[in-house]
């Protein structure tokens, strides 16, 4: 058995990490379940779902607030709508077996980013360093955890990767207007999945120029701007009446509140970036990618320009620099080989840079098969489906006066598109009062309280308004999520205690 996958890695490793990549996505489609953040699931699940059940989830005119758009591509989440509308149409009506037929359908799509990883080292390097970067990227300990979400940072990737693909393969030839077309259309289908992969497309634009290719760099910019005027511009000004337009609000909405959101240091992408990759093989893949700037300009240039804005734009969020977390991986596993190729250093030292290779795929291996199959968001999501047994919930109220804001509940799981209040600390008695008072139809039938500390306060402040409510269930998170709340409790992965309120029918 060993010396067949021996054998099959010296003839044709990408056949090897293929399967290892469709293997540990499957595992990750079964038991990776819930939404990893919140735009992964409320910015797409949500929306579309709620258009397949002629209700709007305040995108559309008519239903936003002052009637304007809310600055979000419809691209993606329309993907979604046709899925889930599919899914309807052939009976599938189950929430979660929908989502394993979206992570399946996230998960192939990944497949792209490993195959054409290795390919673009291949071309650039050879075999052994291509058939690195494919395991790195196949089986990474995050990346099939993020492979199956519908996160637009995540799944912009298999665009970006395929349009450089295709322009590093066509980088000598002649006739160049079909490939470089079609890498200029499918970068823009990135960019309708993100926006600020504009940066990223800027920057590949800029290295062809500045490697004088000026035909591809116009050939290529015309592709770009075709796919956004064919998916934004048209898409936009049919339902707004003008092109552009959530774009427009996008870029507004971002500056204006580039202070809104969490904050950081200039290096604070940096910093994520060596440590996710795991030390000590981060330092090499950073230093392999820096030292590459030169040598492959159209592949280090829309990477680096894209770190550095985020770098120095206020608003930092970690899931904002994944879209080029694979070419990192690809450039630095190129240039560090390089680099290794021309020192003697490691050289005469080749135990010392084994027994970091051993201790990265240890590290690795360790935190792969728990994040891979990690419920997240269980608590939250679990709720809303123990909810689901009834008809006709009306109305619930979150009670989490513990903290400043609270979370929003997945309704999708629901399966109902109920009126939600939420209760936290800012003047909790009053918001409790003004919402007992609101007419008998839009009462909460169900009050969810999110942890359990001070809950006989809290329980004893909600029966003032509420005395005929009974204790139904206590839904707990899964362990990664108690683990990640009690790293940071800005992880709101607490338990939640579910009361029905026998005061409305």
């Amino acid at each position: 058995m060993k010396s067949k996958i021996l054998k099959q890695w010296n003839n044709n490793p990408i056949k090897l990490i293929l399967w290892l990549a469709i293997i540990i996505r499957i595992i990750a489609a079964i038991f990776s379940k819930g939404f990893g953040m919140h735009d992964d699931h409320f910015l797409i699940i949500e929306p579309a779902q709620s258009w397949v059940d002629g209700y709007d989830n305040s995108w559309l005119p008519g239903t936003t607030r002052d009637d304007l758009p809310t600055g979000h591509s419809f691209f993606y989440v329309g993907i979604h709508y046709l899925i889930l509308l599919f899914l309807k149409t052939i009976g599938l009506m189950n929430p979660q077996s929908k989502m394993f037929f979206i992570r399946v359908l996230h998960g192939a799509l990944s497949l792209i980013v490993v195959y054409f990883g290795y390919k673009i080292t291949l071309k650039l390097s050879d075999k052994n360093t291509a058939g690195i970067t494919g395991l790195l990227l196949a089986i990474y300990w995050f990346m099939p955890f993020l492979s199956v979400r519908n996160l637009v940072e995540v799944a912009c990737i298999p665009f970006l990767v395929y349009g450089t693909w295709v322009i590093i393969d066509h980088w000598s030839t002649k006739n160049v207007f079909k490939p470089f077309i079609l890498a200029g259309f499918v970068v823009g289908l990135a960019f309708s999945v993100r926006f600020q992969t504009a940066i990223f497309a800027g920057g590949i634009g800029l290295a062809l120029l500045l490697r004088l290719k000026w035909k591809e760099a116009l050939i290529y910019g015309l592709g770009f701007l075709v796919s956004v005027l064919l998916i934004q511009g048209v898409t936009d000004y049919f339902v707004w009446g003008s092109p552009f337009t959530e774009v427009g609000e996008y870029v507004r909405y971002n500056l204006e509140n580039a202070t809104t959101y969490i904050t950081g240091s200039w290096y604070q992408y940096i910093l994520l970036i060596l440590g996710i990759l795991i030390p000590p093989v981060s330092f090499f893949l950073f230093y392999g990618f820096l030292r590459s700037w030169k040598k492959h300009l159209v592949l280090f240039l829309p990477v680096f320009i894209f770190l550095v804005f985020h770098s120095f734009f206020p608003n930092k969020q970690e899931r904002f620099i994944l879209p080029i977390i694979p070419f990192i991986i690809i450039l630095g596993m190129i240039g560090w080989q390089d680099f290794l190729n021309k020192t003697s250093f490691f050289n005469t030292r080749k135990k010392l840079l084994k027994s970091f290779w051993i201790f990265f795929w240890i590290i690795n291996l360790i935190l792969l098969f728990p994040v891979s199959t990690m419920y997240s968001k269980k608590a939250r999501v679990e709720a809303m489906t123990y909810l689901s047994r009834y008809d006709h919930v009306t109305a619930i109220l979150i009670e989490d006066s513990n903290k400043g804001n609270v979370k929003m509940s997945p309704r999708y799981y629901l399966r109902q598109w109920v009126m939600e209040y939420a209760v936290y600390n800012d003047r909790p008695e009053e918001k409790l009062e003004k919402i007992s008072s609101l007419d008998p139809q839009k009462q909460p039938r169900f009050i969810l309280f999110y942890d359990e500390k001070n809950i006989e306060k809290r329980l004893k402040q909600v029966k003032q308004f509420y005395p005929d409510i009974i204790y139904e269930t206590t839904i707990t998170p899964g362990f990664i999520d108690k683990v990640l709340h009690w790293l940071n409790p800005v992880n709101a992965n607490q338990s939640i205690i579910i009361y029905r309120n026998n005061g409305v029918d």
